[in-house]
């Protein structure tokens, strides 16, 4: 039987040659968010160039943010599926050829790994970074507060958490479709996609782990799509469509898509089609 965590590297591996950039519109945003989010941020180590660990680099958009952001820097970036750290480096190394072209400077140094942070971080060296950042993987996270407990330990004294994830109110629309389809038929409503953690949670999890100074931003993202099903295609081609929802008894799976998309469609319509919200959090953390 296939472990969440390794079907989840499917999913993704599946989605970097091409279709998770095609799709990834909120996650751009988000990656600029979490960047403009550190613009006061300093570096005040002793090294020439400030350490910093990715985690989820995907297929390097944040990356390529962060070494334009900030020249001359030493990244760690890892991710779970190996065909994301390709697609990645391939994106960094035009970026880099592009800035040593057209601005003469330095070229930071990155490298790319193949791992699971969950595991990584625990046997991971203490104090060995200035900054940790990461973009839209946290909700994939199954230990949130002992990976947190590993990440404080790796910081230097001083050093920054930052990182994107998403909110309970992702995909509201999506959820409250799917929960009047069950209770038309009578049914428990179950939860299809994952559940997310709320800015209070997290908030608590860094403090009950070390880190002080916590600001947490909140916005909401609106996407449209030109129908129900052009949504969820567009989520499965992001590598997100892991669902907590077991096998539904009473239902089909192909009844209960097509009342899900008609409840959908006739409560989120828009003159484009329909609505799905992200509900986004930044989240920074420092260590003591």
């Amino acid at each position: 039987m296939i472990n969440r965590k390794t079907a989840i590297g499917r999913q993704f591996n599946r989605s970097a040659a091409g279709s998770y950039d095609i799709h990834a519109h909120v996650q751009r945003i988000m990656a600029n968010k979490l960047v403009k989010s550190l613009e006061k941020w300093t570096y005040e180590g002793d090294s020439n160039r400030p350490d910093i660990l990715e985690i989820g680099c995907g297929t390097g958009t944040l990356t390529e943010i962060v070494i334009n952001q900030w020249p001359c820097l030493s990244i760690t970036a890892l991710d779970i599926a190996p065909t994301m750290i390709l697609a990645a480096e391939q994106r960094v190394r035009s970026s880099a050829e592009n800035n040593l072209c057209h601005n003469n400077r330095q070229p930071s140094c990155v490298h790319f790994l193949h791992a699971d942070v969950e595991m990584w971080a625990a046997n991971a060296p203490s104090s060995s970074f200035d900054l940790i950042i990461s973009n839209a993987c946290f909700q994939w996270l199954s230990r949130p507060k002992q990976t947190l407990e590993h990440l404080h330990r790796l910081l230097r004294t001083g050093g920054l958490l930052a990182f994107a994830t998403f909110g309970p109110d992702t995909f509201r629309e999506l959820h409250t479709a799917f929960d009047a389809v069950y209770r038309a038929g009578g049914m428990k409503p179950q939860r299809h996609g994952l559940s997310f953690l709320t800015a209070d949670q997290w908030r608590n999890m860094l403090e009950e782990t070390g880190f002080s100074n916590i600001q947490v931003e909140r916005l909401l993202q609106t996407e449209e799509h030109a129908s129900a099903r052009d949504f969820l295609l567009s989520v499965k081609a992001l590598g997100a469509s892991t669902s907590e929802a077991a096998s539904s008894h009473g239902f089909g799976s192909r009844r209960l898509f097509a009342n899900m998309y008609k409840e959908y469609e006739s409560k989120f319509s828009t003159s484009g089609g329909v609505t799905a919200t992200y509900d986004v959090l930044i989240i920074r953390a420092s260590a003591i």
